[in-house]
């Protein structure tokens, strides 16, 4: 019997250009921000969510732990983006993020990542948090790739 990969990662036929990226157990945390769609252009890899209302805060902009999470899972989507990574073959090691400015709910928020360097274990990446013109956070990550 052949197990289905745990993620979707297909042509979106809604977004022509750009991979679904999704889990398909949609009690795991990732369901939270999904689906998020993916673009390689040349060295970045964009990564798009759309927030809603319940990833708001009191101010009505995007949560900063929904920003977090969506830094996090960005970084393993911008991965499989750049064919470094399969689902589930790696764990964050770190993550450090600032705070820019707030986010709208409701306007697509958008993860433009690069990779930095890639060792045999380990992928280092950085990358922004934009929406429309405004940066909305900068982030590093650092993902250990599963051992074979």
């Amino acid at each position: 019997m052949t197990e289905s990969p745990a993620f979707v990662y297909d042509d979106d036929p809604e977004l022509p250009g750009w991979k679904r990226w999704q889990f398909r157990d949609v009690s795991r945390f990732n369901a939270f921000i999904e689906p998020l769609h993916v673009r390689v252009e040349d060295d970045i890899a964009r990564v798009r969510m759309q927030p809603r209302r319940d990833h708001s805060n009191m101010r009505e902009n995007v949560h900063g732990g929904a920003l977090l999470g969506f830094m996090d899972v960005a970084l393993f989507a911008a991965s499989r983006g750049f064919g470094v990574l399969g689902a589930g073959g790696a764990v964050t090691v770190d993550l450090s993020a600032q705070f820019i400015d707030g986010g709208a709910i409701g306007v697509p928020l958008e993860a433009r990542i690069e990779l930095l360097r890639e060792t045999g274990r380990m992928l280092f990446l950085r990358g922004l948090i934009v929406q429309e013109a405004r940066t909305i956070a900068s982030f590093t990550g650092t993902l250990r790739k599963a051992t074979a």
